[in-house]
Parts: C-alpha cells; structure tokens; sequence
C-alpha cells in the first residue's frame, strides 16, 4: 500500500534516523505548497514493501520520489528499479565514512536505471526538494513561479549580506 494520501511527491527515507535531515526537504516542499507523502521503507529490511511502493507509486498520483538513506543502503536505487518515476537520491551521513558509502552507492548506478543524487546531508535534502519542484514546474505554472520568486528571494539574500559587508 502506497498511502491514502495523495501528492505528487514522496520523501521515502530508510529509517527513523534519517528524519533530522529530511525535515529541511519536507519543509522546503511545504515552502512551495506540496505536501508530501513521508514513509519510512527499507530496501533491505522492507523489500516487499519498497518495491510495491515504487511499482504502485504513479497510479496514487506521485510523479517525484525522494528517497534518503545512510550506510550503503541504497533505497533510491532500489526504488528507481521499480518505477519510470523519476527518483532522486539524498545520501545520508550515517556511517564512520561520512556519508561517501550512501553517496556512491546512490550516484553509481547501472546504465538504464538513473537516480539525480544530491549532496550528502541537509543541503542536499534541499536540493532534493527543489529539484522536485523544478521536475514538477515543467507542467505547472503555478510552481514554475514560485520558483521564479525563489531564485529572486534567495539573490536578494546575497545581496543583503554582501551590502553589510560595505
């Protein structure tokens, strides 16, 4: 079962543990008005699970998943297996590597099963969102404006604190 919810983007993350970092991508979708379906699913202690989610996902209305995972877990990768959907994949900094296992185990994919991998950790988690939205954007004003703002919130910004600077 996917959710009774319905909404163009689920964040699916590997454990309870990832939640600390997944916060800032939940909240960066909320930011642009999606709410998304969260789950908790594991590649390797749900597979089941994982790969009914992934397979069924488009007929409950997602169009983008965002799938975290720590170690080697590699869930974006198991999710892509599954789906056409595009996935996009948030290493997690969970291990004595510093995130660099979940990194390559997300980035090093085979020919035929992509996954966009952002960043390891919180800014990552962000980008993953935003990527989401610009995915989404394409068929959607709406959000392609709100983008818009977004580009011109975040140079005013730069701006700002490069005018204290002076």
């Amino acid at each position: 079962m996917v959710s009774e919810k319905t909404a163009p983007v689920a964040v699916v993350m590997g454990s309870d543990s990832d939640m600390d970092v997944m916060k800032s991508c939940i909240k960066q979708l909320e930011d642009f008005g999606i709410e998304p379906i969260v789950r908790i699913i594991s590649a390797h202690r749900t597979p089941k699970i994982a790969s009914d989610f992934a397979q069924n996902a488009a007929t409950h209305g997602i169009k983008v998943i965002i799938a975290a995972a720590g170690m080697a877990a590699h869930l974006a990768g198991a999710m892509a297996a599954q789906t056409t959907l595009p996935v996009i994949g948030v290493p997690i900094e969970s291990s004595g590597l510093g995130g660099m296992d979940a990194l390559l185990s997300t980035v090093q994919m085979p020919p035929g099963v992509p996954v966009a991998t952002t960043a390891i950790g919180k800014a990552g988690a962000k980008n993953a969102a935003i990527l989401a939205v610009q995915i989404l954007a394409l068929s959607n004003e709406a959000l392609s404006e709100k983008l818009v703002e977004f580009k011109k919130e975040l140079e005013q910004k730069v701006i700002k604190k490069d005018s204290k600077l002076q």
